[in-house]
């Protein structure tokens, strides 16, 4: 297997890894718009780190942390619908990058890299930041599993049995950046959340308890990477869009099977 295919492989591996369980909270808490918002921020992170002069990941990572706190913040103000509010922060933060990329006239940068990803041209580093990233997420998302359930469930609940429901919110939010961070190499800015909710509106039809859901989407985003790179290999088509492709066509045979409750 040629090294760029072997990088390729395993950093849609350990996405997908990290992704299936996290994806599982966005379906079950309707978080989708709201990853949508902080991918689109994505870019506008790309375009700070080119400016500044810094690592990209770092850039990246620090704006989508912060565009969730500060969604948390306007939440809290309820001024304004959150849907309208998500809708806002998405299209301005995506508007915004690309009008902050435009203006880099010295620098050469492939825009459809970032939009659509690159997965073929994954580096040893990419890696390092891939797998370091996930291994910290899924660190914390074991450490707030169970109270992230309870106010998954019954928000109300939790707050009556000591959870601090707005702190865990908070960090399930901060989780997503991160993914999203790091995922960003691998499907672009424009399909990023396809990797947390497709796996896991898949593993939902199949799994009886919480727990299956989660590990049956992360197995089922890796099957859509093995997929998309076999359709990328031998048909000449983009990587990532390929894989969502493919993740897209699991959960088309799903529907055809009864869902388990």
């Amino acid at each position: 297997m040629p090294d760029f295919l072997l990088n390729a492989l395993l950093a849609g591996l350990g996405v997908a890894l990290v992704a299936g369980p996290l994806g599982a909270f966005v379906v079950w808490r309707r978080m989708a718009y709201f990853g949508d918002t902080l991918s689109h921020s994505a870019l506008f992170g790309v375009a700070l780190g080119l400016l500044l002069d810094i690592n990209l990941n770092i850039a990246v990572m620090v704006c989508c942390v912060v565009l969730a706190l500060f969604l948390v913040a306007l939440q809290q103000k309820r001024f304004i619908a959150t849907d309208t509010l998500l809708g806002i922060l998405a299209h301005s933060a995506l508007s915004l990058g690309l009008v902050a990329v435009s203006f880099m006239d010295n620098i050469r940068i492939d825009l459809m890299a970032y939009l659509f990803g690159d997965l073929l041209a994954v580096g040893t580093e990419d890696l390092f930041w891939i797998y370091g990233g996930g291994a910290l997420v899924m660190t914390l998302l074991l450490w707030l599993w169970r109270p992230l359930l309870a106010i998954t469930v019954h928000k109300e609940l939790a707050e009556v049995e000591g959870i601090p429901v707005r702190k865990v919110r908070l960090a399930l939010m901060v989780l997503i950046a991160l993914v999203i961070a790091v995922a960003m190499k691998i499907v672009g800015v424009l399909l990023i959340t396809a990797m947390l909710i497709i796996p896991a509106a898949t593993a939902q039809r199949l799994a009886r308890t919480p727990e299956q859901m989660a590990i049956g989407a992360s197995l089922c985003g890796m099957l859509a990477v093995l997929g998309g790179l076999a359709l990328s290999w031998y048909q000449d088509t983009p990587a990532g869009p390929s894989v969502v492709v493919c993740s897209t066509l699991l959960f088309l045979l799903t529907l055809a099977l009864p869902q388990r409750r």
